[in-house]
């Protein structure tokens, strides 16, 4: 049975929160945004889980939180599902408060999550007078020069305002920098031979240049991390000199797998 129902325009998530804590409520308040949909489940008032399609626990419920456009709807209904967030109704609006206002101030430092985070100086240095938490600790490792925020995030499991914050602390500390390897190219089907097999894709030596005097990619480039509308996918690369800058040769097996054709525009930047 449905008993509250609203815009978010006109009264924010935390205010229902609220109410629905105050007033004990058992539950499910489903939300949609213009982003995504989520749902928070109330037992007496508290908030024991979350979810919305990218994550669940915690993470799910900081998600929703924020959401300031679109509709929710409160149905009272037996909830039964195992609870994954153990704290109270104030505790959870505190600490949801206190990550937006973070992402903000860090969305001034990192305005693009799609850069490159790279850390200047091997691990035992890199920690030396800094303060971290284990948390961030942990997130340290996949500032690997190769990965994006959006890819430390996936692989790590953390949140955005978790890496972030991580590389902020380095980045005060000089110790980061923060790159922006990817290259807009136009697919071309790479020419085969007798001595050319078509094993591998190419880019041209200007393209090889401009990435080599970049921190990660010094020592030579192996390999390309190719991202077009169907996902990313790794292949070894060669330089060719006589390639046109801003192009690059795929071979045909490829180009069918990768559902590509020639003149489609792919992004690239170099893999480990």
């Amino acid at each position: 049975m449905s008993n509250l129902r609203g815009a978010l325009d006109s009264i924010s998530l935390t205010d229902v929160a609220q109410l629905l804590h105050v007033n004990r409520k058992t539950g499910l308040l489903q939300v949609n945004s213009s982003k995504a949909s989520g749902v928070l489940y109330f037992s007496s008032g508290e908030v024991i889980h979350a979810e919305t399609l990218s994550s669940q626990g915690e993470a799910a419920a900081f998600e929703i939180l924020e959401w300031a456009t679109g509709s929710f709807e409160f149905l009272t209904t037996q909830v039964q599902i195992h609870a994954s967030i153990r704290r109270t109704v104030p505790d959870l609006l505190m600490d949801s408060a206190r990550i937006q206002d973070s992402r903000k101030r860090l969305s001034t430092i990192f305005p693009r999550l799609t850069a490159v985070p790279w850390p200047t100086l091997p691990a035992p240095q890199l920690l030396e007078g800094i303060k971290l938490f284990v948390e961030e600790r942990r997130i340290l490792p996949y500032f690997d020069g190769y990965r994006d925020f959006k890819d430390v995030m996936a692989a790590s499991g953390q949140h955005d305002v978790a890496v972030l914050q991580a590389a902020a602390i380095l980045k005060n500390a000089g110790r980061l920098e923060v790159l922006e390897p990817d290259a807009y190219v136009t697919v071309v089907l790479l020419k085969t031979s007798f001595f050319n097999k078509g094993d591998h894709l190419e880019l041209s030596k200007a393209m090889e240049g401009w990435w080599n005097v970049l921190g990660p990619y010094r020592h030579g480039i192996r390999n390309l991390r190719v991202i077009w509308p169907d996902g990313p996918a790794v292949e070894r690369v060669e330089f060719a000199a006589g390639l046109a800058d801003k192009l690059v040769a795929i071979p045909r097996e490829l180009l069918r797998a990768w559902g590509l054709t020639e003149g489609s525009h792919v992004k690239v930047r170099p893999a480990p």
